[in-house]
């Protein structure tokens, strides 16, 4: 959330929608404009547009729809986290689909609803998001770390890992790159690849990806 400002502005949520469906798109719109701590700062209709759009808005969160005519909102998310620092995804989709939410969770995505959810429900969602917490099925999170991750790294211990490699670890997991995890420790790139190639290893995993998720369900383990 924005804090220029100060004062009651500073606890107000933007906001940004992307759907290829107009009368979606209006109706989000409405449900936003009965909370009076949610702003609308932009709207998108396919990814060409939206990954213009989010970055020139820079909203706190935003929804996106999975299907789109160009794309898929998974790969617009999995961007603006990189181009649009302290955004929160979340995904938006007309069905239940087991695939997608697996590909949410890798993408970073903070959670992902129905298009059948309801506007009171919708909007306890986006207050969840930009607050941090994950709005998923703990089950579909667990579903995706166990089909990306060895078995043998489910109940590991924090201690495998150094304290700068647990802050790295969480980093990722947040959807920052080397180069800005770097700049956020004070130290050089090459020093993250470094120890990203370091924790992988201990972790006994191949690729970034598995680490995001991995963290993501440790914080937010499935009960």
């Amino acid at each position: 959330m924005h804090h220029a400002n100060g004062g009651a502005e500073s606890s107000r949520i933007r906001v940004f929608v992307l759907d290829d469906h107009e009368t979606i798109r209006r109706g989000v719109a409405e449900i936003l404009r009965a909370d009076p701590q949610m702003d609308l700062v932009g709207e998108a209709a396919t990814a060409a547009e939206a990954r213009r759009r989010i970055v020139a808005t820079t909203p706190d969160v935003a929804l996106l729809d999975v299907h789109l005519p160009d794309g898929n909102g998974i790969d617009v998310c999995r961007d603006m986290i990189t181009a649009v620092p302290g955004i929160r995804c979340l995904m938006f989709t007309a069905y239940d689909e087991e695939p997608a939410m697996r590909a949410s969770v890798v993408a970073g995505a903070a959670g992902f609803v129905s298009k059948t959810i309801h506007g009171d429900a919708l909007l306890r969602a986006i207050h969840d998001v930009a607050a941090g917490r994950p709005v998923s099925s703990p089950e579909a999170r667990r579903t995706a770390v166990i089909q990306l991750t060895p078995p043998a790294v489910h109940g590991i211990a924090e201690s495998t890992l150094g304290l700068r490699e647990q802050q790295i670890l969480r980093l990722i997991a947040e959807g920052h790159t080397n180069r800005q995890i770097g700049e956020r420790l004070g130290l050089a790139e090459k020093t993250i690849r470094n120890n990203v190639s370091s924790l992988l290893m201990k972790l006994g995993f191949e690729r970034r990806t598995q680490a995001a998720v991995f963290e993501a369900d440790r914080r937010h383990p499935a009960h």
